[in-house]
């Protein structure tokens, strides 16, 4: 069973129960869609599925860090990053 905090312990603790990163500090990194799926193994498909790219010319951002980064190398060939 939690244990519920009091309203002065909750403050002692409020700087290590949030999340201090602002949305403006997070580095990103936009990929663009630039060549078709079609004819791409299945693995690659889906590797554009978890980027979010379901159509060509698509641009969507994501938080760069290295599992971002690795699903861009698998389709490099099939994206571009984008300033």
């Amino acid at each position: 069973m939690p244990t519920l905090l009091h309203r002065t312990e909750a403050s002692v603790w409020k700087k290590y129960l949030t999340d201090n990163k602002k949305e403006s500090e997070m580095a990103t990194i936009k990929v663009k869609q630039t060549r078709s799926r079609i004819g791409a193994p299945k693995d690659q498909k889906k590797t554009l599925d978890a980027l979010g790219l379901t159509k060509m010319h698509r641009v969507v951002e994501h938080e760069d860090n290295a599992s971002i980064r690795g699903l861009i190398n698998k389709v490099h060939h099939l994206v571009t990053v984008v300033e």
